[in-house]
């Protein structure tokens, strides 16, 4: 992807949720492979924590950090497949103001490369909430490095061209 070396490189605030019911920090493999990529691509991260497979447990931590005025955007890891604790694009619909159907599109066809059908099962997906982005990306360490790796390494990085989420991150709020 092509970045633009003669424009300034702008950090992102980026908060991490694990959602899992099984993980704790010791074991939340996912979560310490992003936050090394986010502090590797010299993002800032925000916060960083676990939460259990609860929609409005999820719904109600996700509405802290938007509100939060320190994050600018929110990467989540878990609970995107199919069974019935897998809650949390439920969650998103419960915050978003806006849908960004692109980014589950793109991850998995990006994700077909790698595991085949299988990437069917996976709801990967992305909201604007209250101008704070929202990147929902499955549990495992692969598809969080899929994720990062292709997709948002890329549009977290303000010289990446011909466009990129950050350039939009201040007109987000407006009506």
């Amino acid at each position: 992807m092509p970045i633009d070396e003669s424009r300034t490189f702008k950090p992102v605030r980026i908060a991490l949720l694990t959602v899992s019911d099984t993980r704790t920090s010791a074991d939340d493999t996912s979560g310490d492979i992003l936050a090394r990529r986010i502090a590797d691509a010299g993002h800032e991260l925000a916060d960083r924590d676990i939460s259990r497979d609860d929609v409005n447990q999820l719904a109600a931590h996700l509405h802290r950090w938007i509100d939060d005025e320190q994050i600018d955007c929110v990467i989540t890891t878990g609970g995107t497949g199919l069974t019935g604790r897998d809650v949390t694009p439920e969650a998103l619909d419960k915050v978003k103001s806006k849908d960004i159907p692109g980014f589950g599109e793109l991850f998995r066809w990006i994700s077909y490369e790698t595991i085949g059908t299988s990437t069917v099962q996976s709801r990967a997906c992305a909201v604007l909430a209250r101008g704070t982005y929202i990147f929902a990306l499955p549990g495992s360490n692969g598809a969080v490095k899929d994720g990062w790796d292709r997709i948002l390494a890329h549009q977290l990085d303000s010289r990446h061209r011909p466009c990129n989420f950050v350039e939009l991150m201040p007109r987000l709020r407006e009506r």
